[in-house]
């Protein structure tokens, strides 16, 4: 499929069962998700590594799996990105690197997820993490307020990211946060997820956006507006951006990344459409039952 799309898009994660029925057949296993979501989605946000590292073997069985086209932005885990000194950590990424090197190129960019005490004061702590980095893509997501309050912390920021082609990660969660439900999956997303201004970039060729839902489907038209034309201003600009659509419990978050493409399509006449997964047995498999 998605090899042939001028740009990446995906979901937080593949293993969800909650999208059989809707996303995959009702009968598909968990050891095949990961096959069947690479059907439709040419990335995924690499969630799973920021908890836990995978085995070898798990590596391995996503190797097989993963199609060459397919990219994997692997989260930094958050005993890095979370440590007291990035700079101390630089034989845990070599490790956490190594574990990766079966999945190739598939896994671009790396994602460091910084934590919102990551402030100001440690931008000389984040200039050498980067310095000793290396040639692998990376990108960067901040929460601290202070990258957000267009200041002088905020431009040393962009221009220590922009001078590396290093991208900073654009997350926008005023669709989320414009909702009143009191559902409990709402509540909780609502208080894990940061509430901060949005900031457009593109610092290299590849701008990365994290877009987090409404749960109402509908009501994420206004807010994935901009985007949209962003998105599209990147493609035609030659540049390849990356989405990722999430919604509260990402129950719906395939059913959002599909309605962004959708709308994507009107803007650029000629991009093909999504495949759907065949959900229910064809009527003549049916006739033979």
């Amino acid at each position: 499929m998605s090899a042939a799309l001028p740009y990446y898009l995906g979901c937080p994660s593949w293993s969800e069962a909650a999208w059989r029925a809707t996303l995959y057949p009702q009968d598909t296993r968990p050891t095949e998700f990961l096959s069947r979501y690479t059907e439709v989605f040419n990335a995924v946000e690499g969630n799973t590594t920021f908890y836990a590292r995978p085995s070898e073997q798990t590596v391995a069985r996503w190797a097989q799996a993963m199609p060459a086209h397919f990219r994997f932005c692997a989260k930094l885990p958050r005993d890095i990105s979370h440590s007291e000194d990035l700079c101390q950590q630089l034989d845990e990424v070599t490790q956490f690197r190594q574990l990766l090197a079966p999945l190739g190129e598939r896994v671009a960019p790396y994602w460091l997820q910084l934590p919102a005490s990551f402030g100001p004061s440690r931008l000389a702590e984040l200039a050498a993490f980067i310095e000793q980095w290396g040639d692998w893509p990376l990108a960067i997501e901040v929460r601290h307020p202070e990258f957000f309050a267009k200041s002088d912390a905020e431009r040393m920021l962009n221009r220590l990211l922009h001078e590396r082609g290093i991208e900073r990660i654009c997350l926008d969660s005023r669709a989320l946060f414009s909702c009143d439900s009191q559902e409990p999956a709402v509540l909780h997303a609502q208080a894990k997820k940061p509430r901060l201004p949005t900031r457009p970039t593109a610092f290299s060729q590849d701008p990365q956006l994290r877009f987090i839902g409404h749960p109402e489907l509908l009501a994420n038209d206004p807010f994935m507006l901009p985007w949209l034309d962003k998105v599209a201003g990147w493609i035609e600009q030659g540049l390849r951006p990356y989405v990722f659509a999430h919604t509260s419990d990402n129950r719906l978050a395939p059913e959002l990344a599909r309605r962004f493409h959708e709308q994507l399509m009107q803007r650029l006449p000629g991009l093909p459409e999504l495949p759907v997964l065949q959900i229910e047995p064809e009527l003549e498999q049916l006739g033979l039952l």
